[in-house]
Formats: C-alpha cells, structure tokens, sequence
C-alpha cells in the first residue's frame, strides 16, 4: 500500500466519477493504432477518463483539489459525454470518509474547465450556489480571466455557471503565479495546456506528490511528446514537463493522475531524454456503490512498473 503523510499532510485519492472524451483529442498527434492499444476507444471515439480529486487533511486543514463534474450538466452533454457517476460521486466519496461537503475548508482549483471545476457550484432552487459552503476556492487570477473572456476553441470548456456563483459569494481567493499557501503545499503555474492552470505540489525538500491536473492527464501521457490536442501551446506543455518530471525524479516522488480511469499514481524515472514509469499504483475498481478508497483510506496498492 502507499500510504502517504506528506509534510504534516494525510493524503487520499477521492473518486468521483467519469466521463469519455475523444481518443484522437486527448493523444493529439500521436497515431490512433498507438494510443487505442493504450487508452481503448469506445464506438464513438471516445475513451474512458476518471475525475480523482485529491484529499489533504491536517494544519487544521481540510482540502480538496479540484472537484469534478457535479450534477448541473443537461441530459444532452451527459450523453456527449458519456458521464457516469452511478457508482461514485464526489458526496459519496466524502460521506466514505465521514466527512460532507462542508467539512471542507479550501478547494484548490487547478483550472476552470469544467471537468475540474463545475462541481464548485451547485443548483440551490433557482439559483446557483458554492457547493462546499464553506470553503475558500484558490484560483491563479490568469485563468479566471481566461475563461472570462476564452478563446474559440476554449469557449465550450469554460461556463460561467462554474466560477461566476464563486466570484459572486466572495469566497474566491486568486493567486498570482507561485505560492505556498500552506506549510508543505506549493501552487506551480502551468500554462501550455490551458493560460492559468496550477499545479499541487505536497510534501517536503526530498520527498513530495505532484497533483499534475492535464499536464499529464492520464499514464499514458508521460513521455514527452505525448500531449493533448486539446493544449494551446504543446511546445510549453512538453517543456513543463520536462521539467516537473526532472524535479520528481531527483526528489523520487509521486505523481498524482487525475484522468487515468486505471492508474491512480506514478514514481516516474528517467529514460534517455525521456521518462518512464517506475511504479504505478492502480485505481481502485468501483462497483456500485463503492468510493474509491482502499480500506485504510489511502491510495491503492502499487501494481509495478508499466
């Protein structure tokens, strides 16, 4: 079992759902016979993607990192995307922990697509309200002002319903580049997937979990030029991760994935100019009602290489 206190820091993975989006999009350049044997496509393209969440209980603390989906999507993008959340949902998988959405003192956003966020806010009669009431959301000021005002091909992942309820209650907190908000947790800009994205890092001077959002999406993502179609500037994408993974090597840490329906997390070693897994940690597999946490409430067991 990995089982990870992190600078004062319990960590746990929460799952709360998935969703499927378009193989082609997600592996952007990469050939179709190469990432379907990785990532296998649906009859409409589509492939398989988990919405974990990261859990840091202690310094009188309690926090989420990113939040999922939530419940607010229509009936027609719930079959665009093919979202399932029969089996575990972000509610449940706090209730699994004895804990409830306002128990929650601070949610770290790592972007505003909704796929992280629009489980921020939830439908309170006729309007919209912060769906953890009672915490303080952190946000890099550049990325609410890129999905303020998004470009063409952003315009559909970024919904004001998401953030704009936040903005309004007061309860969004926004940085400006790197920070340290709290003892053992760094805030690391990320911009080539999307303007304003941050990255988590946890932990102490030798040892750490980087919470990596779409940077790197999923494992089959690692090396360094498997990116998404979907990132603005794949140039910066593939440079930012050469160089969080170089940090994660030589401090032999984890790396927390967020979309990966199968592997929760990664030890990631070099590989030429390139990186590769070292140890996986699987996900582990829901079935319905379950929640997504190992028995002792930490992350799954490791699975070796791959």
């Amino acid at each position: 079992m990995l089982d990870l206190d992190l600078a004062g820091w319990r960590v746990s993975a929460l799952e709360t759902g998935f969703l499927w989006l378009d193989g082609g999009s997600m592996f952007g350049s990469v050939p179709r016979p190469i990432w379907s044997r990785l990532q296998p496509p649906d009859e409409r393209n589509r492939i398989r993607l988990a919405m974990r969440c990261l859990l840091l209980e202690g310094h009188g603390r309690r926090l989420l990192v990113d939040v999922g989906l939530g419940d607010k999507f229509p009936p027609k993008l719930v079959d665009i995307y093919r979202v399932e959340h029969e089996t575990t949902t972000l509610d449940r998988a706090l209730a699994a922990r004895g804990l409830g959405v306002a128990d929650v003192t601070d949610v770290v956003l790592t972007h505003l697509h909704f796929d992280h966020a629009a489980g921020s806010t939830a439908r309170e009669g006729e309007r919209l309200v912060p769906r953890l009431p009672r915490a303080t959301y952190h946000l890099q000021a550049g990325n609410l002002e890129n999905a303020r005002h998004p470009n063409l091909r952003e315009r559909a992942s970024y919904l004001a319903e998401n953030f704009e309820p936040l903005a309004e209650a007061g309860v969004l907190k926004l940085w400006e580049g790197p920070a340290e908000p709290w003892p053992g947790i760094e805030l690391i800009p990320a911009q080539g997937h999307t303007r304003g994205q941050q990255l988590v890092r946890v932990g102490g001077a030798s040892r750490a979990l980087y919470f990596v959002a779409d940077l790197i999406p999923t494992s089959s993502h690692l090396r360094i030029p498997f990116v998404m179609g979907y990132d603005m500037a794949v140039i910066e994408t593939m440079e930012e991760k050469r160089q969080l993974l170089s940090r994660a090597c030589s401090e032999d840490s984890w790396v927390f994935l967020e979309h990966d329906p199968e592997i929760a997390a990664g030890r990631p070693e070099r590989d030429g100019e390139d990186f590769r897994w070292g140890e996986t940690v699987a996900a582990v597999r829901l079935a319905p009602g379950a929640t997504g946490l190992d028995a002792a409430g930490g992350i799954p067991q490791s699975t070796g290489g791959r």
